[in-house]
C-alpha cells in the first residue's frame, strides 16, 4: 500500500536534489508527477494524486515551492499550477560563530543568520578584507569606487552598478556598511567642451550643453562668428545620456559661482528625459531648455523622422518638457508625439541657421 509518507518522501527527495544554493529553479509539475508514477507501481490504484496534491500544497506552505501564476494548470482535479519555482536550498551555517563574534564590533551578521546560504567561503573573504580596512580607515584617503573595489574585492567594477558583478551590488547592504565608510567617491566622467576665444574661466557665466556631436561643432562655428543664441562662454558636448553622469565633473573644473545652463537636444522622448533628469538631479543649478534653439528645430518640422526603436516614452518627462513652450509650440510638439516622430538636432547646420539671421 502506498502511504502519504512514501509519496511525500519521494517528492521531498526530488526537490532537495534539484535545489540550488544561490538561485531558484523552475519545474513542470506534470513532469514531476510522471517521474513519481514511474517509481510507484500502484500509484493510481491508491489514489496517489491526492497524496501528491497535498504534498505540493505542504511544500508551498513551507515556502519551498512557489507557484508561477500564469493561468496554466496541470489539468487534474484538484488543480495545481503547471509550473513552480523551487526556492534556493537553505544550507546549514558554515561560518565559525566565534569568528563572527570577533568581527561583530564592526558588522551586524543578522542577515547571514537569516540567510545561511550566503555563508560562503568567498563571502567570508570579502568580509575579512572589509574588516581589515575599517580597522584603519581613519588613516586612509578618499579614492574612487573603482580603486577601492580593486583593493578590497579584486576587481575594479565589483561595487559599480551593473550586470557584470551582481553579487557586488548587494554585498554592502548585506553586511550593513555604507559607501561613505569605505572612503570612496563616484567621480563624474570628463566631458568635451569649448571655451570661447578670449574668455577665461572667471568669465564663464552662460553654458550651452548640446546633445549631439555634429551640432557641437556647428555651435563652435556659430559662437566664433558671434551668431549663436544665448552667446555662451562655454559649450559642452553632452554626448547623449552621458551628460547625466558627467555633469558633476563641471563643478570640479570650473570656479564655484552661479551659472546659467541651457540645454538643447533632440526633440524626442530621450531628449526630453535627459533635460528633465538634469533639472531634477541638480535643483540648485539654473538649468533650462535652450528655447530659441528648439524653436529653430520646430521650424524644420518637415525634416521629422521616426522615433528611435527602444526609447522609453515617459509621459511625465514629456509633460514637464512641453510646459516650457507656448500653446502653438506645444501643438507642434504634440503632433510629433502622436505621429511617433522626432526632430534630430542635426537639422541645425551652418546653412540652415542662415534662415534666422
Amino acid at each position: 500500500m502506498i502511504t502519504i509518507d512514501v509519496i511525500e518522501t519521494r517528492v521531498r527527495s526530488f526537490i532537495e536534489d534539484i535545489q540550488h544554493p544561490k538561485q531558484k529553479k523552475k519545474i513542470n509539475i506534470n513532469d514531476l508527477e510522471i517521474q513519481l508514477r514511474k517509481r510507484l507501481d500502484d500509484y493510481f490504484e491508491r489514489d496517489g494524486y491526492s497524496s501528491f496534491y497535498r504534498t505540493i500544497e505542504t511544500l508551498q506552505s513551507e515556502g519551498q515551492l512557489i507557484p508561477i501564476q500564469n493561468n496554466q494548470y496541470n489539468g487534474r482535479t484538484p488543480a495545481l499550477a503547471l509550473y513552480y519555482w523551487v526556492n534556493i536550498k537553505v544550507q546549514a551555517a558554515k561560518w565559525d560563530r566565534l569568528l563572527m563574534m570577533k568581527l561583530s564590533d564592526q558588522f551586524d551578521f543578522s542577515y547571514y543568520e537569516r540567510h545561511p546560504e550566503w555563508q560562503t567561503e568567498e563571502e567570508w573573504g570579502r568580509i575579512q578584507n572589509l574588516y581589515t580596512f575599517l580597522s584603519s580607515s581613519q588613516e586612509r584617503e578618499i579614492v574612487s569606487v573603482e580603486e577601492r573595489s580593486l583593493e578590497l574585492f579584486g576587481h575594479e567594477k565589483f561595487l559599480l552598478d551593473g550586470e557584470s558583478f551582481p553579487a557586488g551590488k548587494g554585498f554592502l547592504a548585506r553586511i550593513g556598511v555604507s559607501e561613505e565608510q569605505l572612503k570612496m567617491v563616484r567621480y563624474g566622467e570628463p566631458f568635451v567642451f569649448w571655451i570661447k576665444q578670449g574668455k577665461e574661466l572667471k568669465d564663464i557665466q552662460r553654458v550651452l550643453i548640446v546633445e549631439n556631436l555634429s551640432f557641437f561643432h556647428t555651435s563652435i562655428k556659430l559662437l566664433e562668428a558671434n551668431d549663436l543664441d544665448y552667446e555662451p562662454e562655454l559649450i559642452i558636448y553632452g554626448e547623449g545620456t552621458k551628460i547625466e553622469r558627467s555633469f558633476s565633473f563641471f563643478f570640479r573644473m570650473f570656479p564655484t559661482k552661479p551659472y546659467l545652463f541651457y540645454y538643447a537636444g533632440d526633440l524626442d522622448a530621450a531628449g526630453y528625459g535627459i533635460l528633465i533628469r538634469l533639472i531634477e538631479k541638480y535643483p540648485d543649478c539654473c538649468i533650462q531648455p535652450a528655447l530659441k534653439i528648439y524653436r529653430k528645430m520646430l521650424d524644420c518640422l518637415e525634416q521629422r523622422n521616426d522615433q528611435k526603436d527602444g526609447q522609453t516614452q515617459s509621459t511625465q518627462y514629456r509633460d514637464l518638457f512641453f510646459q516650457w513652450f507656448t500653446d502653438d509650440e506645444q501643438a507642434l510638439l504634440w503632433q510629433l508625439w502622436q505621429e511617433n516622430k522626432r526632430i534630430a538636432q542635426e537639422v541645425l547646420t551652418i546653412e540652415s541657421w542662415r534662415r534666422w539671421m
